[in-house]
């Protein structure tokens, strides 16, 4: 063990809190990952449960973690010895899950962030939505939950889709207002989940196209775990002028927090020489 760097990165979003537990070194290694949704509770007891249950799994003590990085909202992490900012953990994550991706889009549950990096996993520069806009995660959530669907339900539900209605998309009480009607009018569950996709995943092909991002593109956050809106995104593409390539991950969730104890295990040694 006392040859061995192990770091934790914590990324706190507004929906969700993810864990990565990593040996760090040249090529870093996953040792364990959890998430936890925050559901009204404080995020810093919330945090500071999931940091111990990931020490306690892998026989580890506080002690033996040489970097405990924050990333998102994660200034409010108690035990944290540094906090890193949510862009440049997500493409270093970004590049740690795919190490050829040229390209991050950050898509959480209040924005959507297009960002153009370089081979080391460094921010060159970016675009994203407003955080009023209804192309986020949170609008899924909010919209899933009116027509009775869990997270876990709607991706595949949107990929039963043949007819698909997409709502305004103006701004999300506009885009809510749109999908009531629809309901009145019985259009059906998976055209309306896969028309909110698609109202999505076109702001996301803008975002990409504003970037000018170059192939490959990897998608993170809690959105990239939802089937239906990676092909969404896939499908918008293929019928635009933007030629890259879409890669969604199944750790694709845990970008943030990657990104966070890797960024923490080079800090750690820069602090050390």
């Amino acid at each position: 063990m006392e040859n061995k760097i192990y770091t934790i990165g914590i990324d706190v979003g507004s929906s969700n809190i993810k864990l990565v537990l990593m040996q760090y070194s040249d090529n870093p290694v996953i040792l364990d990952k959890a998430v936890e949704k925050i559901r009204k509770r404080n995020p810093e007891e919330v945090a500071d449960v999931l940091i111990d249950e990931v020490l306690e799994r892998n026989n580890l003590k506080y002690e033996d973690i040489s970097y405990l990085a924050s990333t998102g909202e994660g200034e409010m992490v108690k035990r944290k010895k540094g906090h890193f900012y949510s862009m440049t953990t997500h493409a270093r994550g970004g590049i740690f899950l795919y190490p050829e991706a040229l390209a991050v889009v950050d898509m959480g549950a209040l924005f959507v962030r297009a960002i153009n990096i370089n081979n080391m996993g460094r921010v060159l520069d970016y675009k994203m939505t407003g955080q009023c806009a209804s192309g986020s995660g949170q609008f899924i959530e909010n919209i899933s939950r009116y027509l009775g669907l869990s997270m876990e339900e709607v991706g595949e539900t949107s990929l039963k889709s043949n007819s698909p209605e997409v709502p305004s998309g103006i701004c999300s009480v506009l885009a809510e207002t749109d999908v009531i009607n629809m309901v009145s009018r019985g259009i059906t569950t998976p055209d309306i989940i896969k028309g909110i996709h698609l109202s999505i995943a076109n702001k996301i092909v803008r975002l990409i196209s504003s970037v000018k991002a170059k192939t490959p593109v990897v998608l993170t956050g809690g959105m990239a775990m939802n089937i239906g809106m990676v092909e969404a995104v896939r499908e918008l593409i293929a019928k635009s002028k933007v030629n890259v390539e879409v890669m969604a991950h199944e750790d694709s969730v845990y970008a943030g927090a990657i990104g966070a104890a890797i960024w923490g295990g080079f800090r750690f040694y820069k602090l050390q020489k």
